[in-house]
């Protein structure tokens, strides 16, 4: 795969950041196969814990294509982490924006320029009692079919088990050591709604297909069934207590075989 210009901050960020990341769990990355080695594209990348940003960053990270995350904008006005998110070419959202296309406009950009765009549809960390994907917003439906750009699904899982989502005490729980289980799934096939006005239901179809095939990776990640129907996040609800898989590793590839073990692409 070829290797694209990752810039200084970047590679500070990954300084900073690899190191401890390396040390304290173990990597199972799969599906780089699926990333394209040129031209812009989206990744649609499931949420289940405060980590899992850096999970999926280190696998994004070593494939040469590294992501571009949306971001509050709020988080690129001052000091040190400020300095990083622009450095990095990370993607202000302008919430107030009352022109929804318009708040996007800057990701389209980044994808046409032939960047890899990362989206978090669900736009939370999920509240789906066994942490499977919720439903998800449209925005990077919106960007998919204005760019028409692959759109690669990718499922995490491990994270979670080292930092809950919603734990009473919100601390790392290092050992035994996780392992950090990140697969990516070939593109999504959006071409039914290209020609389609990008309406509201058009939108929300799209949505639902790209969050079949993150449910469909993490299925495979698990090796379980997710459930039948999708869980409907309403803001201010309460997340769900019940999470009985959370204590469980899926089964996963010995990090030996992985292009993240333990060397130079680590």
């Amino acid at each position: 795969m070829s290797r694209h210009k990752v810039g200084f901050w970047y590679r500070l960020a990954a300084v900073l950041a690899k190191p401890p990341l390396l040390l304290f769990f173990k990597r199972d990355w799969r599906g780089t196969e699926h990333i394209p080695n040129d031209g812009g594209f989206l990744t649609v990348v499931n949420h289940n814990s405060y980590l899992d940003p850096l999970s999926y960053a280190h696998y994004q990270y070593n494939t040469g294509r590294v992501p571009r995350f949306l971001a509050k904008v709020g988080l690129f006005k001052k000091g040190f982490v400020g300095a990083v998110m622009r450095g990095t070419g990370q993607i202000p959202v302008y919430r107030e924006s009352a022109d929804a296309v318009g708040a996007f406009r800057a990701a389209v950009d980044a994808v046409e320029r032939g960047e890899c765009v990362a989206f978090y549809p669900e736009g939370t960390l999920t509240r789906d009692p066994d942490m499977w994907p919720m439903v998800g917003k449209t925005g990077a439906a919106r960007v998919a079919l204005l760019t028409k750009a692959p759109v690669i699904p990718v499922a995490q899982w491990g994270a979670n088990l080292a930092m809950p989502p919603y734990a009473k005490e919100k601390k790392l729980r290092l050992f035994p050591r996780k392992t950090f289980v990140v697969q990516a799934g070939p593109p999504v096939d959006l071409s039914e709604f290209y020609d389609k006005e990008p309406t509201s239901e058009v939108l929300r179809a799209a949505t639902e297909v790209m969050m079949d095939a993150v449910t469909e990776q993490l299925a495979q990640v698990r090796d379980e069934e997710p459930p039948a129907e999708r869980f409907r996040h309403r803001r201010g609800a309460a997340p769900q207590p019940r999470q009985p898989s959370l204590g469980a590793e899926p089964a996963h590839r010995n990090d030996s075989a992985a292009p993240a073990a333990e060397g130079e692409n680590a």
